[in-house]
């Protein structure tokens, strides 16, 4: 039985961590501690519990048998030793972290002018790292893997690890320029007489829109394929090509004509994201709690329109 009193518990926080993210780089990220100060910890773990706790599998690091027993009863330990021990509040002010967001790229300029705005006054020691916008699949996967910290996309109904919360609702419009042939007598054949412009960070023709076409009998032709947002404006305007996108991804709308779809296009509920394991990270929870209130409080959904 290995003798309590010899026992650091600095070495179960750091144990947590390593089950938690199973890899030993982001275990010391998230701990602000060095790589090898933290593999020397996972060692001096596996002789206590006389277990490889992390073996690599496939190219990759996973929990043994033994580690999967540890871990909800070592989560359950530490968040009663936390209960009863007086936690030095920590003066936001003074940290010094980063945190990773994903997010489109318009309208992520907008938000993340918003964001650190305010950052800079209740956290301005924090840096945000903004990561690039795939698709919600890789979003998620990031967050799962603690690749990024925040995520802004739409997610469908996720499993109890991670948190989702509705932020904004999209609604779709077409835009074209304002001298664009369709503009003077638009409607529905105008709109799949020319070329569309679709946006894909995995250079997918195919969206949504295909979708509401196909029930209907009536294909559109894809003109082009680009990575982001901000590209759309400068396209449409200076060719024929129309895009059908959420308006707050356009980003000047001025000499632009837009319009309502000529066909029912559902919109999308904007999601705000997190894996569990952040919910007890203070500047990612203070970040995540800025942006609530920038969306929900300050409307900034409504202003970017």
């Amino acid at each position: 039985m290995v003798n309590l009193r010899s026992l650091d518990l600095n070495l179960l926080v750091i144990l947590h961590a390593l089950l938690e993210e199973q890899h030993v780089t982001r275990a010391a990220r998230r701990l602000a501690l060095s790589q090898p100060a933290t593999s020397n910890a996972l060692d001096r773990c596996r002789h206590i519990f006389d277990d490889p706790l992390l073996e690599r599998v496939a190219g990759e690091m996973r929990l043994t048998a033994k580690a999967q027993s540890l871990k909800e009863p070592l989560s359950q330990a530490l968040l009663a030793i936390t209960a009863i021990v007086e936690i030095p509040k920590v003066e936001l002010t003074q940290v010094r972290q980063t945190v990773r967001l994903i997010m489109a790229d318009q309208p992520g300029l907008i938000v993340m002018t918003h964001l650190l705005t305010k950052l800079s006054t209740s956290a301005p020691k924090v840096n945000l790292s903004l990561l690039p916008w795939r698709s919600s699949k890789d979003a998620l996967h990031r967050l799962e893997n603690g690749e990024a910290d925040i995520a802004i996309s739409t997610f469908p109904a996720l499993p109890p690890k991670f948190y989702r919360q509705q932020i904004a609702y999209e609604s779709y419009v077409v835009a074209m320029r304002a001298s664009h042939p369709a503009a003077q007598k638009f409607n529905a054949d105008e709109w799949l007489a020319w070329p569309h412009i679709v946006v894909s960070g995995e250079g997918n023709a195919r969206g949504s829109v295909e979708e509401v076409l196909a029930q209907q009998g009536k294909v559109r032709h894809v003109g082009a394929v680009v990575p982001n947002f901000t590209m759309i404006d400068p396209l449409i305007k200076a060719t024929d090509m129309i895009a059908t996108t959420p308006m707050n991804c356009l980003s000047d709308p001025q000499g632009l004509a837009i319009f309502e779809p000529p066909i029912a296009v559902p919109g999308f509920s904007l999601h705000l994201a997190w894996h569990a394991r952040r919910d007890s990270d203070l500047v990612v929870k203070h970040v995540i709690e800025t942006l609530q209130h920038l969306f929900q409080k300050e409307g900034i959904a409504t202003s970017i329109q």
